[in-house]
């Protein structure tokens, strides 16, 4: 499995070694001792899965602590344009966005530390993500920055008027409004 570092501080994207043959592929979507070996110890409590069709953008969403989740993203079915915002104060990257098109093609997956907003846009028929999580849900903690936060420039790659956007997602604040404790930590 390759990982690649991004400019990001905590944030990983790994490329699994995908075996083929006339039966179909294998490939290992998840092994502890490459994240340690990465520098990544987390231990998932919460399997997620998502169905969406095109247009639906989800997001920008995180945990607050003592519930903060990191997170491990990947594609089942379609794609996505994946995308998180550094909101740890302090941080080189804050308020700045990463954004990759992860794919049941190209199988990428992403790992968001604690401290990044995230969300997705669907840009296939349909999708269907799956995310392992290292803390459970926590309605009580959630915190969210409205997907069109002008200071954040996001090119969700779906035209406005086809994005599928919640009530709930629609009602978040702009980053310098949202409520944020994380600051980060070398």
């Amino acid at each position: 499995m390759a990982i690649i570092k991004t400019d990001f501080p905590g944030l990983f994207v790994f490329e699994p070694a995908v075996f083929e043959d006339s039966r179909g592929y294998f490939f290992e979507s998840y092994n502890e001792r490459v994240f340690e070996a990465a520098g990544i110890a987390t231990h998932f409590v919460q399997d997620n899965q998502a169905r969406s069709a095109y247009g639906v953008i989800r997001g920008l969403h995180y945990q607050m602590p003592p519930h903060a989740q990191s997170k491990l993203i990947r594609v089942l079915e379609g794609s996505i344009l994946d995308i998180v915002v550094d909101i740890r104060k302090g941080s080189p990257r804050f308020g700045q966005s990463f954004s990759i098109e992860l794919s049941s093609d190209n199988k990428k997956q992403l790992f968001i530390p604690k401290g990044f907003a995230h969300g997705y846009s669907v840009i296939s028929e349909t999708a269907e993500v799956f995310y392992k999580c290292d803390e459970f849900y926590h309605p009580e903690t959630e915190g969210g920055i409205r997907i069109d936060d002008p200071g954040l420039k996001i090119d969700w790659m779906i035209p406005e008027e086809q994005r599928i956007v919640s009530e709930k997602d629609r009602q978040y604040p702009f980053l310098p409004h949202c409520k944020n404790p994380f600051v980060f930590e070398q």
